[in-house]
């Protein structure tokens, strides 16, 4: 997207369009509405435009719920947006703290400033992309404690806020840009700011642990099932006594693993009558161990996070599973036991074994009523295949 489309996106011949659109979900809608525009007569710099962003509105409803239908986006300001629920939680943490203007560097399309401003707390967004910046404008616009600013982060200002918020962008133009010294901001930069400024810094949950600050909180966040997101707080924003922490965020409701370190030693046993999975944020947060201690668990093998029991504790923080048996890693003998108990639909989960789980499936030429979890992995004398049910 660049400045014309922009400038045609704001006009209210756009805005009126937008708002007539059903979602576009499918190629075939993207089709049909082109002819239907087109017919209405609009041009097709117009057309193109609305379109785009109706597919953005209808791809962000994920993020941004019913909110996302009067917002505007960018196809990478959407990518790197933050959901709306784990926003909610970061601008929480702002006001909790006190936070009475929060700048946010490297707004994006203002995903964190909204949420921010929804909590009454006054928030400056920042961004270096022009584009990006208007988008921003627009979607901030309903609060009157929020403000957008053109320009470049690292040359703000920074006296006039008592709290900082930073999602370096890790993308330029092309590619995804792995050196952090090319981020924007720099990650470097960031870091050293944030040890004046209470701030909070987004980052990939696969960040490379080396390269975090010892004297800050790092929290990653699990929201729905997928691991969203890592979090380096400082200051007054990181909790006393927590280096560590695992945020799994469900359908209305959150629990938390903390630590004050890494929390990573758990033994070796056997393989019970209950299989953990861990969730992301678990394993990322590197608090397997705290976890095990809480349900009484086991690793089923060394480097293989699985863990197991036989008492069956629930816990928000693994998927759990009951054993059925222990196979060997035999296809043969797998799909003969599978169609011995009439198993037609498989999940198939795999660890710390090179396989892959689509061509595997296609080889048991399974059929039946039945469903199961087959979880390929190691066992504590080598590749096994443990059949089992979710719980």
């Amino acid at each position: 997207m660049n400045r014309d489309d922009v400038e045609l996106l704001f006009t209210p011949q756009a805005v009126e369009v937008l708002a007539s659109l059903p979602p576009i979900e499918s190629k075939a809608n993207v089709v049909q509405n082109v002819s239907a525009l087109r017919k209405r007569g609009l041009s097709a710099e117009m057309t193109s435009v609305v379109l785009l962003q109706q597919r953005l509105r209808t791809k962000a409803a994920g993020k941004f719920g019913e909110f996302a239908g009067r917002m505007f986006f960018t196809e990478d300001g959407l990518q790197q947006a933050t959901r709306l629920s784990v926003a909610a939680r970061h601008a929480a943490r702002f006001r909790d703290a006190g936070s009475r203007h929060v700048g946010d560097l490297g707004c994006g399309i203002g995903g964190d400033a909204l949420a921010i401003a929804g909590l009454g707390v006054r928030v400056t967004a920042v961004d270096r992309d022009e584009v990006t910046a208007a988008i921003a404008t627009y979607n901030l616009a309903p609060f009157d404690n929020a403000e957008v600013v053109h320009g470049d982060a690292e040359s703000v200002d920074l006296s006039e806020f008592d709290a900082l918020w930073f999602d370096p962008a890790r993308r330029n133009s092309s590619k995804r840009l792995s050196n952090p010294s090319d981020w924007s901001p720099s990650l470097d930069w960031v870091f050293e700011v944030a040890k004046s400024t209470p701030s909070g810094i987004k980052l990939s949950p696969a960040i490379d642990q080396s390269i975090l600050p010892d004297d800050a909180e790092c929290q990653w966040i699990d929201d729905r099932g997928d691991t969203v997101e890592a979090i380096v707080w400082t200051g007054a924003l990181a909790r006393p006594g927590i280096s560590r922490s695992a945020l799994v965020i469900g359908d209305g409701e959150s629990n938390e693993l903390t630590a004050d370190a890494p929390d990573t030693v758990v033994p070796v046993g056997e393989i019970g009558a209950f299989l953990y999975d861990p969730c992301g944020a678990v394993l990322r947060a590197q608090l397997l161990g705290k976890l095990a201690r809480e349900i009484d668990a086991t690793l089923i093998a060394d480097q293989i996070a699985y863990l197991s029991n036989d008492s069956g504790v629930e816990t928000p923080f693994a998927q759990r599973f009951r054993v059925r048996e222990i196979l060997p890693l035999d296809q043969r003998a797998i799909a003969t036991r599978l169609k011995e108990l009439g198993i037609g639909t498989l999940e198939i989960k795999k660890r710390g074994v090179d396989i892959d789980p689509a061509q595997f499936r296609t080889k048991l030429k399974l059929a039946g009523p039945n469903m199961a979890t087959l979880v390929v992995t190691r066992g504590p004398t080598g590749r096994i295949a443990i059949l089992a049910d979710r719980t």
